[in-house]
């Protein structure tokens, strides 16, 4: 009897041993796999997280909001026709194609290929002084000069205007700078929708009428 109770107690003593040793280890799993599970999304969120980049292939900026969305001034509109006849379907762009007339380059523009067109709005030309945009829209040949000199002989893609000088048709050149959706010409002309597709043309619609340096 009593060998029994010896061994009945050394059971008992190594079940007493042990089980703290197994509660242990499974207590040390579950943390690690909690921790595991939970650690990870802590971790990713943690990351800092990049913005989502610019979608340059489409129009972009913030003037691009007033384009119409249906019609022949919409963006699906202009792609169908050639530049100068896109531009007077564009209710902002109209003092530019009242201009593109009183210097006959409708055709000349309506009939290149693969060029580049930036092309001031309405309140572009109004920060001209009037008596000097009315001397210019009466001068043909000074208007032709300054129209020429927003009109580049090849499609210019944004990634090209990060940091770029371009020969115009006027033949003096223009300087491009930025990135994403934000850039200038000249310094200080914004493009303030740009990368409008025409049927002959690229169009980045600015804020600010740009005058060759000899105007």
């Amino acid at each position: 009897m009593k060998a029994t109770h010896a061994r009945r107690a050394a059971v008992a003593l190594s079940a007493a041993l042990v089980l703290p040793l197994v509660l242990t280890a499974c207590s040390g799993e579950s943390d690690t796999s909690a921790s595991g599970t939970s650690g990870n999304p802590a971790k990713t969120s943690a990351a800092p997280s990049s913005a989502a980049p610019v979608n340059t292939d489409k129009p972009f900026g913030p003037a691009c909001a007033s384009v119409p969305k249906s019609g022949a001034g919409s963006f699906t509109g202009m792609a169908q026709d050639p530049v100068a006849t896109a531009a007077s379907n564009n209710p902002a762009l109209s003092t530019l194609v009242t201009a593109v007339k009183k210097a006959g380059l409708v055709d000349t523009l309506n009939s290149a290929q693969n060029i580049t067109v930036f092309a001031p709005t309405n309140d572009a030309f109004a920060k001209v002084p009037k008596a000097d945009l009315e001397k210019l829209l009466a001068d043909k040949d000074a208007l032709t000069k300054v129209l020429t000199y927003h009109v580049v002989g090849r499609k210019l893609t944004p990634e090209q205007l990060a940091k770029g000088s371009f020969e115009t048709l006027e033949k003096d050149e223009l300087t491009t700078a930025g990135s994403g959706a934000a850039y200038t010409v000249n310094g200080t002309s914004g493009i303030v929708c740009g990368n409008v597709p025409t049927a002959n043309a690229t169009v980045y619609i600015v804020d600010t009428v740009l005058m060759p340096p000899a105007a």
